[in-house]
């Protein structure tokens, strides 16, 4: 997909024709005769073509004047696919505004993380969005509150509050215009059959996708490496704690074939948008699957592996910092060594907290909390533990930033300034924390073992030059290669 879809008037309108919902998020459909906006799959009578106009985002359609349409509810569409794959101000930008800095930080907080300013950033974010980013803030906004309003029973002051609103007034206002409802509209319309939940501080909800999506490695990853105490693979549903900007939470995420249920259980609920935001980032829920696997099918090799389980997904992380952390507890050791030495760690330093669902038992520990243990506890060779340490002290002081705002090339190069820091765990980071869909582990026994299996160059240089044709998918080639083998990340626990 190219950058820019909704200037292709054409190829718009094929795709709303064709209620094709691969491009739901790529862009959005707004009707002049009626001033409702769509997404590109919306199950009512397309328009006449002359009555159609696009839009890159739900935000510019609101500015424009154009309401949400009821029927198929385009504020719920997964997310564009842009601001994963690319590393630009623009994507960086909107990677902080899903996390909720401009509701915590306000516009200059966005600029200040960014290290541009003010606007800079808006002026861009308008080229591309036709949208600042305090009206796409707005918008996530919205819909925080309108998925508050259908799935608890909270009392509006208290949602119009854990969605980021400053007043209640304002939230009347938003959720009017947006949707053409009042709040109590909204909740009276939602469908109450298991949407309500008695448990304070926990909802349940759908985390839409694109099509196909193959669970297997992605859910079997998280689970065969799950920390215990941090993350369980419990009753079919990965579960694990989440450390937040106000307070904590513990997320259930259930693979079903048209979404990902999810249950969170959050100590502040204006945790909410970010919670969400983070879980379909470790999910890579936001990957557009077509594009993915129709280029890694040029390549004759990699076709019936495509073919045979399309859909396959990078597992991320939803705290860039605890990923990095483990990369290194996980240098030249078993996946079960892996876990054991982050357990100790869990549970020596983690911050302990209650689940009454399950085995969770802790927060992952925070850099500082890394930061401040003796060197000398840790059951690594000396040479890791000045990896290890190194590594925590920068995290800890803010040298080293693997935020979702960072320069995915900077951040590569100072992650490779590091002691022990080599090219795979440098390019395992950048895959699974930075979240870079072009990261590639040309070193890894298990990449090299299944490129000799399938006829590939099995040294590190000659598969690097093979694997060019495979740009800029190459992290989901990894997941691929990887499945040739029976190692339990390939697949969903029992």
């Amino acid at each position: 997909m190219q950058k820019g879809m909704h200037t292709d008037t054409e190829r718009c309108v094929r795709a709303v024709q064709s209620k094709d919902a691969r491009f739901d998020g790529w862009f959005f459909t707004a009707v002049l005769t009626t001033r409702i906006y769509c997404r590109p799959s919306c199950p009512v009578v397309p328009p006449k073509a002359e009555n159609m106009t696009f839009y890159p985002s739900a935000a510019a359609c609101q500015q424009a004047g154009f309401r949400a349409c009821k029927r198929c509810r385009p504020d719920t569409s997964p997310g564009s696919p842009e601001w994963n794959q690319r590393a630009d101000l623009v994507a960086r930008a909107m990677r902080l505004i899903a996390d909720g800095i401009v509701d915590r930080e306000g516009v200059p907080g966005l600029a200040s993380r960014l290290g541009y300013s003010t606007r800079q950033i808006e002026r861009q974010l308008l080229a591309e969005l036709g949208a600042g980013p305090l009206a796409l803030a707005r918008a996530q906004r919205a819909q925080t509150a309108r998925l508050l309003i259908e799935t608890t029973p909270l009392p509006m002051a208290e949602i119009a509050f854990a969605a980021g609103f400053s007043s209640i007034r304002t939230f009347n206002d938003t959720v009017r215009e947006v949707f053409a409802l009042s709040p109590s509209e909204l909740r009276t319309r939602a469908p109450k059959k298991g949407t309500t939940v008695s448990t304070p501080g926990a909802l349940t909800l759908r985390l839409p996708f694109r099509a196909p999506l193959n669970p297997d490695n992605l859910f079997g990853h998280l689970a065969a490496t799950a920390v215990p105490g941090v993350e369980e693979w419990r009753d079919g549903a990965y579960r694990r704690t989440l450390r937040l900007p106000y307070g904590h939470g513990i997320v259930t995420l259930t693979p079903n074939p048209d979404h990902i249920a999810c249950r969170l259980t959050l100590g502040d609920l204006r945790d909410l948008t970010v919670a969400i935001s983070r879980c379909r980032r470790m999910l890579d829920l936001d990957a557009d699957p077509v594009a993915i696997d129709d280029q890694l099918r040029t390549d004759p090799v990699l076709a019936p592996l495509v073919d045979k389980a399309p859909g396959r997904r990078v597992p991320r992380t939803v705290d860039e910092a605890e990923f990095a952390v483990r990369a290194v507890l996980g240098q030249q050791v078993s996946t079960a060594a892996a876990r054991t030495h982050a357990a100790r760690l869990v549970t020596a330093h983690g911050e302990p907290l209650d689940d009454p669902e399950g085995d969770l038992t802790h927060l992952f520990p925070s850099p500082q909390a890394l930061a401040a243990l003796d060197p000398d506890s840790l059951a690594m060779p000396r040479t890791r533990r000045a990896t290890f340490t190194t590594l925590v002290a920068q995290l800890a002081d803010g040298t080293l930033n693997l935020g979702v705002e960072g320069d995915w090339t900077e951040t590569r190069a100072r992650l490779l300034a590091l002691p022990g820091f080599g090219p795979w765990t440098v390019d395992v980071i950048a895959m699974r924390a930075l979240g870079d869909p072009d990261a590639f582990l040309p070193t890894d026994l298990g990449i090299r073992k299944a490129a000799q299996e399938l006829g590939l160059p099995s040294t590190p240089a000659a598969l690097t030059a093979r694997a060019a044709a495979w740009r800029p998918w190459r992290a989901y080639a990894v997941q691929y290669l990887w499945a040739t083998d029976s190692h339990p990340i390939n697949f969903l626990p029992v």
